[in-house]
């Protein structure tokens, strides 16, 4: 790698720009450097050794002046005084727009971050839609920061791993950048699982000298076949990466001796023509093993891919890999869409034809995310896109369509047209019927079956289209044709929702806590959100969830209240939790999250505002505090004529070894208790921490899963948890 200085960035541009765009990133250097002089990076270094490092890999993928300008300047904004302002009226509008779309949302506060994580990913996408060099630049900001990921903690190198493996890397494989993509991988790997990627390292290097002999003989005899038949190529050799081979190992359950691509033979020629030629030669020389053929060339993959693999049994009945393609389709092999951006029209005009439609998997991107509210599922959906590999079918034309692996007919019909998948009744593949969850596969012929008048999709569709076009296709025709049924639907699901967590409807759905979930999904009024539950656009688990957070907020702040209604019309009856308030009836009763009582616990009631009373132990903390205005404080006794379940939490800690939290569980069943939640962690010293939500009856039984719970083997303290 080039020593990265300001000199070695205008060389490398001046291989392929003029001396004006020279002059223009000495310039970006210039104010960048100036911009960020008070800062330096973790390992001590000047912080402009990053953007400088980012603008040269931009410039070796040869993206034009103004996207390495934009590498550049791309933290000017975040991390320095620079505004928007400036970088428009000191570099135009064009770089300040790419900027701005690399630039993340650190100024607003989010809840988690996984949803900061979500809204930076979706607000790339919205500048991605208008130019693509705004996912390029990021991916070699991110690359450039994986190289020096050794100055980080080592919690955050793995997160920065695990983020990189699941997003950035699938990006750069999505845009055909494998340069990025195979460093990405394979820096990712050595952070998250050091051990295997130094074993690998050290297996490849102690078989290298063997294999390369053996690859350089079967290179020399296919270089005199090439030349005797007069047909121009460079034949090479190519190293298989670590991350590809721990793949292979972890995947097919391979160990490193039985893998034989380790190293694989390119062979670059000058046409298509050729490309099939040098084919011909190959299999002439070699027996070809069956299965192992396959032509990107007349199907190339979704990032553009194109080339001809196949595995021959080479000298002395050793697999040998050989891949053959076009100095053309090297290039996009390599650089992907990089090697494809050109302007047509002038600053910002995107490549036209072939390249365009390239873009369309980003466009559903964007189609498909602003059906989900939610910024786990947003994530999820995006995860499992990039990860999901692909199948080619053909229409009845002879058109090759792309869709991902487990796709059936119905995601067919969704991307050849919308309405053709709404209308869709059946399908025909290779000419025969087959039920609409049919699993498609490579080379079939699909042929979609409509009528005017079908009934529109069926919710089961959801569940086993495999594309998020199709799926955010069928909700869309649910949320507009079926506005009524889908209120309905979604109000019950909830119900029902709350019913199986044993909570109350009555409660939860009303004011405040619907607007506080209103406010977190951005619906104007209640009809929106059950709506958006019944086409499936949120789940109700996601709502109440939602509720609950509303409900622990407003019970945390314990604002105080002017006056204490003791009659309300909607409360529940005492009998229902096991609580009778002294002289008092139809108050709705809740018990405390900061002390979860029991039976057997001394209690005291507390009065809130609009949510009835909430019932403590007299020993919590925050009776103290509650307990200043003592008209609000209320006497509460448990009531004994049924038998009822209550919350308790316990953390268990103890030594760290394996099979400890299923001992743990199976202690509790055993003690005929329901368990609602569980979270288990280690600690640096071997020490386990799990902490466990469980349904009681009362005190005694409490004490009952302790005592059990102390019984076991290397359990260091069991306790229950109260402030």
């Amino acid at each position: 790698m080039s020593e990265i200085t300001i000199e070695a960035l205008c060389t490398r541009m001046a291989s392929y720009c003029d001396a004006a765009d020279v002059a223009s990133v000495r310039r970006a250097y210039t104010f960048a450097e100036r911009s960020h002089s008070e800062q330096q990076r973790m390992s001590g270094e000047p912080y402009i050794t990053h953007p400088l490092a980012v603008a040269l890999i931009l410039a070796n993928l040869k993206l034009d002046a103004t996207a390495v300008i934009a590498g550049l300047l791309h933290d000017v904004v975040e991390d320095t005084t620079v505004t928007d302002a400036e970088l428009v009226q000191n570099f135009g509008s064009e770089v300040a727009a790419l900027v701005d779309g690399v630039t993340k949302l650190k100024r607003i506060k989010f809840d988690s971050r996984e949803e900061q994580q979500a809204e930076n990913l979706r607000k790339m996408f919205m500048a991605m839609a208008k130019d693509i060099r705004v996912l390029i630049i990021k991916l070699a900001d991110r690359l450039h920061n994986m190289r020096t990921l050794r100055y980080q903690t080592p919690e955050k190198q793995r997160r920065k791993a695990r983020e990189t493996l699941e997003i950035f890397a699938p990006l750069a494989h999505r845009l055909g950048i494998n340069t990025i993509k195979w460093e990405l991988e394979d820096i990712s790997l050595r952070y998250l699982n050091p051990q295997q990627y130094y074993r690998i390292v050290n297996l490849m290097a102690r078989k290298r000298q063997e294999r390369e002999s053996f690859i350089d003989g079967v290179m020399d005899l296919l270089r005199d076949k090439l030349k005797d038949l007069n047909l121009k190529a460079e034949v090479s050799g190519r190293a298989k990466h670590i991350y590809s081979i721990y793949r292979k190992m972890t995947t097919q359950h391979k160990e490193f001796n039985e893998i034989y691509d380790l190293f694989a033979i390119r062979v670059t020629v000058e046409s298509i023509k050729d490309c099939y030629g040098v084919l011909g030669v190959v299999h002439t020389m070699w027996k070809p093993m069956p299965g192992r053929f396959k032509d990107y060339i007349a199907m190339p993959k979704a990032n553009m891919y194109q080339s001809l693999h196949t595995t021959v049994i080479g000298p002395n009945g050793e697999p040998l890999e050989i891949q053959i393609r076009t100095w053309e389709m090297h290039q996009t092999a390599e650089y992907g869409i990089a090697a494809h951006w050109v302007y047509k029209e002038g600053p910002g005009q995107k490549a036209e034809g072939d390249f365009a439609k390239k873009l369309a998997w980003f466009r559903e991107v964007l189609e498909w995310q602003q059906d989900f509210r939610d910024a786990q599922e947003f994530m999820e959906t995006l995860k499992i896109d990039l990860f999901s590999d692909q199948v080619f079918v053909f229409t009845p034309k002879g058109d090759v369509i792309e869709l991902p692996a487990g796709s059936v007919p119905i995601d067919f019909a969704y991307r050849i047209h919308t309405a053709i998948g709404n209308r869709c009744i059946g399908a025909k593949v290779n000419s025969k019927m087959v039920p609409l969850d049919y699993r498609l596969r490579t080379g079939d012929i699909v042929e979609v079956v409509t009528s005017k008048h079908s009934y529109g999709p069926s919710r089961d569709w959801l569940k086993i289209v495999q594309s998020s076009q199709a799926k955010s296709k069928i909700r869309q025709w649910f949320k507009r044709e079926k506005r009524e049924e889908n209120v309905t639907r979604g109000r019950e699901s909830l119900e029902k929702e709350l019913v199986r967590q044993r909570l109350e409807p009555k409660q939860l759905m009303s004011a405040p806590w619907m607007n506080e979930a209103l406010q977190k999904f951005n619906f104007a009024k209640e009809e929106d959100l059950y709506a958006a539950l019944g086409y499936g656009g949120i789940s109700a688990a996601q709502v109440v969830t939602r509720l609950l957070e509303a409900q622990k907020k407003a019970h945390e702040d314990n604002k105080p209240v002017d006056s204490v209604s003791l009659t309300a019309k909607t409360q529940q009856k005492p009998t229902e939790t096991g609580i009778r308030v002294r002289g008092v009836d139809n108050l709705l009763i809740r018990f405390a999250r900061c002390c979860h009582p029991v039976p057997g616990d001394d209690i005291v009631g507390f009065v809130t505002r609009g949510r009835g009373v909430s019932v403590h132990r007299r020993n919590c903390a925050n009776v103290a505090s509650l307990s200043a205005d003592g008209t609000r404080m209320l006497e509460v006794e448990w009531a004994t004529n049924k038998d009822w379940s209550y919350n308790a939490e316990i953390e268990v800690t103890a030594l760290d070894r394996n099979g400890l939290v299923n001992e743990v569980l199976n202690a509790v069943a055993e003690t005929k208790t329901d368990i609602t939640a569980v979270n288990a962690r280690a600690d640096g010293k071997r020490i386990a921490h799990i902490h466990m939500s469980v349904r009681i009856r009362n005190l005694d039984h409490l004490r009952s899963v302790v005592e059990r719970l102390k019984r076991l083997k290397d359990i260091y303290s069991v306790r229950r948890i109260v402030q």
